[in-house]
């Protein structure tokens, strides 16, 4: 059965007022909702504005029970998390995914096998609140809003993600993956979007927050009504209104509870922190409840420190307990691999956990997520192969997205059957992994940058559902040995406790040389830096020994002495597979110095 709300009121848009006792909406607190995925028509509001999409759009009244089958939260300490984003329906839904059950919550269950080769112990999934499908019009027809970032029923999860068209198909499969993770010991975070809806701006649809009380959910102009947009969606949700944080503290504690979610991650977090008249706030409310919910205390919170109304707040985000996406790890490792001059200094600091940003608020380095590519942006593979974006599909003439990738082609731009440039790509590649994971932080990785998977130049696919955004697992079996590195890689992290640490390096535990065994140059042209870091507290306690050489030329690096025994090759980012991560007892030994080609990396063991 489906069901609407209608609201009486007056329709006065520059009071903040638009209610429409003609229209339908949905409830907020529904936990099932279908018709999101019917193209539109177009017709004329009923009170003479601008032609509006008529949807069909409904909360569904289902029975959320569930035999979770005594489930159990994994509840992984910060340093044992390795986060893998990854999007539901583009995971499985290529027909070379080998998946029964293709684009669905029953999909990434057939997928968990490959998850826990590779290592992945928590998987944070792009938008599954319902969202709006059908509002993109550029290209002359409608593109599908793939991404998710527009949603329309906060409560209930992505109907179209289920198997079937069933009523209660959507909270059953996904109550159904979480259980499975859970029993493969991995914890499930979700993308959550609380800073705007698919209302969008003034000629936008009405589902249901525009009908309810528009001046309440939404952030307006004094005087005009007219929408404020600290989101380039349209709208801004006015999160400090009392009536809207209960909203939202509902709706997590709801995902939480009844869905058994692990964490979250929110979208453009910035918004929460504002008031009702849209400023900053030094001790946001709905920031501070959340932190120190009962229900949530477990909960892992990741924060996108930043919005498009001017805010950026990685480093002082407010509360100890949310952890925030680093984009300065980002651009700084991107920098330092690409061979901007002067980037060791800050790249020293990325791997040690950006303590630049975390230490003088009394937080430590898993306050940091640590990414070189997410999904908004180039994919690692793209990042590698192209100098500029190339987003014409879009239908925006390539003006979306952003311009400045710290990216580079190596020669050629895009795919290339020249050998020389293919190798230093994959290089490039392995490069990028071995510094996410040696740096101290909680590392999270673009789901099918393991096999090189590439969207063709696109850095903001938010609208593609098609073969650009959608996992070609062919990739998988050609770039196996890149798969291979990476599962080892993850296995030395999870080996090495000192790299999880969740404090900073003391000066016992790292010591910084340059190629010469003296102290580096912090900002000298060249990208070259070593160091040695002691896995203990003795004078002859383990030690790592790691190597990095992001110069256009070869170098030799005068080697520390090793605390006990020789130093191991454990990986060596210019040899091929499996030598750049060779078995246990079949490492090269290194003595007295080590050579390092263009742009590679070594570490070594004792």
């Amino acid at each position: 059965m489906n069901y609407g709300l209608r609201v009486e009121g007056p329709w006065c848009p520059e009071r903040g007022h638009r209610f429409d006792a003609h229209l339908p909406l949905i409830d907020p607190y529904a936990v099932a909702v279908t018709g999101t995925t019917d193209r539109p028509a177009m017709d004329v509001d009923l009170l003479g504005e601008q032609p509006y999409p008529v949807r069909s759009a409904r909360a569904l009244a289902a029975d959320n029970g569930f035999d979770w089958q005594g489930d159990a939260f994994p509840r992984l300490p910060w340093s044992e998390i390795l986060i893998y984003e990854t999007h539901i329906r583009g995971l499985t839904i290529q027909p070379s995914s080998g998946v029964a059950h293709r684009g669905s919550y029953l999909g990434l269950i057939e997928k968990i096998p490959y998850l826990r080769a590779l290592g992945i112990t928590a998987i944070e999934l792009m938008p599954v609140q319902e969202f709006y499908e059908f509002e993109i019009y550029r290209t002359g027809k409608p593109l599908r809003n793939y991404w998710g970032y527009n949603p329309v029923a906060l409560f209930a999860p992505k109907a179209s993600y289920a198997s079937t068209d069933s009523l209660d198909a959507a909270l059953t499969e996904f109550k159904m993956m979480v259980r499975e993770l859970h029993r493969a010991g991995l914890e499930v975070i979700l993308d959550v979007v609380f800073n705007h809806t698919a209302e969008a701006g003034e000629h936008g649809p009405t589902f249901s927050f525009r009908g309810l009380d528009n001046s309440i959910y939404y952030l307006l102009a004094p005087g005009t009504g007219r929408y404020i947009d600290y989101t380039g969606c349209g709208n801004t949700l006015n999160c400090n209104h009392p009536i809207v944080r209960s909203l939202i503290m509902d709706c997590l504690r709801q995902w939480v509870s009844s869905f058994h979610v692990d964490g979250f991650r929110f979208d453009l977090a910035s918004i929460l922190g504002r008031d009702t008249e849209g400023r900053l706030l030094a001790n946001p409310p709905l920031l501070e409840q959340i932190a120190e919910d009962p229900l949530l205390r477990h909960t892992k919170l990741i924060a996108e420190a930043w919005d498009l109304g001017g805010a950026f707040q990685v480093g002082h985000f407010p509360g100890r307990r949310w952890a925030e996406l680093n984009s300065s790890f980002r651009d700084d490792v991107r920098r330092f691999w690409r061979g901007d001059p002067g980037m060791t200094g800050a790249f020293a600091t990325r791997l040690c956990g950006s303590s630049d940003l975390y230490q003088s608020n009394q937080e430590s380095p898993v306050n940091s997520i640590n990414f070189v590519t997410c999904h908004d942006g180039f994919t690692l593979n793209d990042l590698v192969s192209h100098a500029r974006k190339h987003n014409e599909g879009n239908g925006e003439d390539n003006r979306d997205g952003i311009t400045e990738n710290y990216s580079e082609n190596s020669g050629a731009e895009g795919h290339t059957e020249d050998d020389a440039i293919e190798s230093m790509r994959l290089r490039q590649i392995k490069n990028f992994f071995v510094t996410l994971l040696v740096s101290r932080g909680v590392p999270m990785l673009l789901g099918g940058d393991e096999f090189r998977r590439t969207q063709r130049g696109n850095n903001n696919a938010y609208c593609q559902d098609n073969e650009i955004s959608w996992y070609d697992w062919r990739l998988a079996q050609h770039n196996g040995g890149l798969q291979l590195f990476v599962s080892r890689l993850v296995a030395f992290r999870k080996a090495h406790s000192v790299l999880r640490a969740e404090t900073f390096y003391s000066d016992h535990e790292i010591a910084w040389f340059g190629i010469n065994g003296c102290p580096p140059e912090w900002h000298g042209r060249e990208n070259r830096i070593g160091c040695m870091i002691r896995e203990g507290f003795g004078e002859s306690s383990a030690a790592l020994c790691l190597l990095f050489n992001a110069g256009p030329r070869p170098c030799r690096f005068v080697l520390p002495a090793a605390p006990r025994g020789k130093w191991l090759v454990a990986i060596d980012t210019a040899q091929t597979s499996p030598d750049d991560t060779p078995d246990r007892g079949c490492e090269r030994t290194a003595v007295g110095e080590a050579i390092l080609i263009e742009r590679s990396s070594v570490i070594l063991a004792c």
